[in-house]
């Protein structure tokens, strides 16, 4: 039977529960907030010693907080008890409610296992309720605050200060304490993961701050230009940003480039290169106009730039100055294609640009073929057909033409004909027509020297060179903007006209020879040359050696047929 004092005794009881339940939702951390669940169990239960132990990642459970008995917490703090050994005790002894009590007849079983375990010593029990020291008793707590939820850990506890097994009161307490320490614990689990949470977003944003600002000083200092763009919407191209050295390379203020996209800038030339860049590590070499109207070399190279998750894309394009190196290799080459006494192009270019123009398909003059009314008056080789296709990026089709993107014409191939690509057929004049007939075609005049190597042999080879030097001046003022004068060898010069009919070559062969008969002066003297010329005629069909032979034979003819005298030497 109760005594009369017992519900005192509750009441009193309840309200050291409530005050221990209370702190456990004031701690200040998750620590913290397991030793309040240890200390509770002592402080508000009235139990000798209590132990927390919590379910870590892999299923163990470690003893994360004791109370009650210093000694003990130095023992078993920190121990990891295995997940079987712990199914195993939740599996015997009395089941009191949501409690698992193991007593001592049962738990000798028990003694062997790996779970850290304290036992108060003592006597053993001299009333039939009394508490035995090697009786166990476990307060299971689940995430849910039931048997229902996820296991997150166990109370246990040994020695309650009367000496007795806990009765119904007891048991339903130290039961509703287990639903509040586990709600405590989640909560503090909870608040532990969203600081930590908190912590590595703050330690990422300033990472990331410090990473805008390593990529702010890196653009605006780098010592080459470099410049963001869009990439999509209205102002696609539109440059955003551009650093100090790409504004001092082209000598144009920020505000002005951001009003501006590269294809503001490049040269009319490039404008093909520029459209074939790729977006995603594009590289290509070209020339972007300064503000005072010149143009500088540059090699653009791009990159994507993610703003964010599926977000707007930008370009950074880094703009490195090759002036210098683009100069010499424009001069390497042109020492490659050119001679390097007169300046014309050599045998090599002339060959060259003569080959380009020929394809292995001989057409006659007459014969029917499809027009390309933009290029002129020719046809088309057999089998092939007009580009209509779409260029680059959806604009129209583009050729890498000379003079037009500043790379190699599509067709400068020399020899043969190239399948489906637009090709001007190259067609001699008739021979049978001593008139103009209104049909045009690709001249090749062939001019040898007459009287040089007398001057060579009076005068030495310093006045033969001044001789060829001024000769070769003559000739390509005498020609067209786009005929090309070439030295093919020795006193030996070819001229390549297009769009001339047979009367057409033969004015322009008088002019050269009456060009080139007036005195030169060379070291106070004046010197005399004559020209022979032969005029022949670029077929397709024919190859470039063929062509310049069949001139050169014409030359050989011209020369025997002119009288000695009319020969002028120095």
């Amino acid at each position: 039977m109760e005594t009369e004092s017992e519900p005192y005794i509750r009441l009193a009881t309840l309200r050291l529960l409530h005050q221990v339940v209370a702190d456990l939702n004031t701690a200040r951390s998750f620590a913290d907030t397991v030793q309040t669940v240890a200390d509770g169990v002592v402080a508000g239960l009235g139990y000798e010693f209590s132990a927390v132990n919590l379910v870590r990642p892999d299923g163990d459970l470690v003893v994360a907080a004791v109370g009650g008995d210093p000694g003990a917490e130095a023992l078993m703090a920190g121990r990891v008890g295995s997940r079987d050994a712990w199914e195993r005790r939740l599996s015997m002894g009395d089941r009191w409610g949501a409690l698992h009590f193991v007593p001592y007849s049962e738990g000798w079983v028990l003694d062997d296992d790996d779970v850290p375990q304290w036992h108060t010593p003592g006597p053993a029990p001299s009333f039939p309720d009394g508490w035995h020291p090697m009786d166990r008793l476990f307060a299971p707590m689940y995430s849910a605050g039931g048997s229902g939820g996820e296991l997150i850990g166990v109370i246990s506890v040994d020695r309650p200060r009367n000496g007795r097994r806990p009765g119904a009161w007891g048991r339903e307490a130290l039961q509703m304490y287990a639903f509040h320490a586990a709600t405590a614990i989640g909560n503090a689990r909870l608040r532990a993961n969203m600081q930590r949470a908190l912590l590595r977003l703050e330690r990422e944003q300033q990472a990331l701050r410090a990473s805008e600002e390593s990529f702010r000083q890196a653009f605006e200092y780098a010592p080459s230009g470099m410049a963001i763009a869009e990439m999509g919407g209205d102002q696609r191209g539109r440059l955003l940003r551009a650093n100090d050295a790409l504004c001092r390379l082209l000598g144009r203020p920020a505000s002005a480039l951001r009003r501006s996209s590269f294809s503001d800038l490049v040269h009319r030339e490039d404008i093909g290169t520029l459209l074939r860049t790729s977006a995603e590590g594009g590289r290509s070499e070209l020339r972007l106009a300064r503000r005072d109207g010149s143009y500088v070399w540059v090699s653009l190279r791009n990159s994507v730039v993610a703003d964010a998750a599926d977000g707007p894309r930008f370009l950074l394009t880094h703009v490195e100055d090759i002036e210098e190196r683009k100069q010499n290799e424009l001069q390497l080459a042109h020492r490659a294609s050119h001679d390097s006494l007169t300046g014309l192009p050599n045998s090599a270019e002339l060959r060259a640009r003569l080959g380009s123009r020929l394809c292995d398909n001989p057409r006659r003059s007459g014969e029917s073929g499809r027009g390309v009314d933009a290029v002129g008056a020719g046809e088309l080789s057999p089998g092939y057909d007009e580009f209509e296709g779409p260029g680059v990026f959806g604009g129209p089709a583009i050729f890498d033409e000379p003079g037009v993107f500043g790379g190699p014409g599509a067709f400068d191939r020399p020899g043969g004909s190239i399948p489906y690509e637009p090709h001007v057929h190259a067609i001699a004049p008739r021979e049978d027509h001593d008139i103009d007939d209104g049909h045009k075609g690709l001249a090749v005049l062939f001019c040898d020297l007459d009287g040089f190597k007398s001057i060579n042999d009076r005068f030495g080879h310093h006045a033969g060179d001044a001789v060829l030097i001024e000769v070769a001046r003559r000739l390509a003022a005498g020609v067209r903007e786009g005929d090309t004068v070439a030295r093919l060898g020795g006193d030996e010069f070819v001229v390549l006209a297009d769009g001339l009919g047979r009367a057409d070559a033969k004015d322009l062969a008088v002019r050269l020879r009456n060009a080139i008969t007036p005195p030169i002066r060379v070291d106070g003297r004046a010197v005399r040359v004559g020209g022979s010329f032969g005029i022949g005629w670029a077929s397709c069909g024919m190859t470039a050696e063929e062509v310049l032979q069949s001139a050169d034979q014409r030359m050989y003819i011209e020369k025997r047929s002119r009288a000695k005298d009319r020969r002028r030497a120095g």
